[in-house]
């Protein structure tokens, strides 16, 4: 069986988001669809979801000067889940630390 949540992705913006809109964002599985990260989340935290969406990221290009000349590459291309929360539910990111 694969993993669907890889882990929470806790930034300033969705934090923001988690206090006006009750939206928490995830990394998932690039395989993973929108049922799956569904009852993962449900599964996993005990909450209603009322609504997933989903986006793929592609990796930064990236490149750095050295001796022997200009080495590029690309990061990690990663898909992330925008999980919209029933009234009332919320996500405690924090209380397991």
């Amino acid at each position: 069986m694969k993993t669907i949540l890889i882990k929470p992705l806790i930034t300033e913006k969705t934090s923001a988001a988690s206090d006006r809109h009750n939206q928490f964002c995830f990394i998932v599985n690039k395989d993973a669809n929108k049922i799956e990260i569904r009852k993962a989340i449900e599964l996993e935290y005990k909450v209603s979801v009322k609504e997933v969406r989903t986006i793929n990221v592609d990796g930064k290009l990236k490149s750095k000067f050295t001796k022997t000349g200009v080495v590029s590459g690309r990061r990690p291309s990663i898909k992330k889940a925008v999980i919209s929360l029933a009234a009332g539910e919320t996500i405690d990111f924090y209380a397991n630390l």
